[in-house]
């Protein structure tokens, strides 16, 4: 697999841009988009409007379970998928998983947000701590691959983020 590589540069970032920036290719534009802090504050999500095509990077999940870390901030991620969702893309290409289209990033990215936040924010209400948080029901998200390693420590960090959340 090495030789695929052999003789290819990595080349640095050049352009800046705050909100689209847009590129014509001759035969197809494609924009690419900022929403806000999704899963990191640099997220970018690719789009072809007139395919209706979007490569949406880590902003959305399919088959894999999503990763909170401790810079992700699950409030803002929320935000910014209302905009990605507003694309009304028909293909989506995630950062992790196949091919698909909204409904089933939507359900493995946005449904399982919307989820941890209301379990978590449930036991903040009734103030008990974070050993809570790691035996919240989460069986219906469990076909997703890395879930026995990653659904306990995403509810864990979820409420350690939502504690001290503005």
């Amino acid at each position: 697999m090495q030789d695929k590589y052999l003789g290819t540069k990595i080349v640095m970032p050049d352009i800046l841009f705050k909100d689209n920036y847009v590129m014509d290719l001759g035969n197809r534009i494609v924009e690419a988009k900022y929403f806000g802090y999704a899963h990191e504050k640099d997220d970018i999500v690719l789009w072809l409007p007139k395919e209706k095509i979007t490569f949406a990077g880590d902003m959305a999940f399919y088959q894999r379970m999503l990763p909170i870390f401790e810079i992700t901030e699950t409030k803002k991620w929320l935000e910014a998928w209302e905009k990605f969702e507003q694309l009304g893309a028909k293909i989506v290409i995630p950062g992790h998983g196949d091919v698909t289209d909204m409904e089933h990033v939507r359900k493995h990215t946005k449904d399982y947000l919307l989820h941890l936040r209301k379990e978590i924010g449930k036991i903040l209400e009734t103030g008990e701590g974070q050993e809570k948080a790691y035996l919240i029901d989460q069986s219906a998200f469990e076909d997703l691959d890395a879930f026995n390693l990653l659904a306990k420590l995403n509810a864990g960090m979820v409420f350690k983020l939502m504690e001290f959340e503005e």
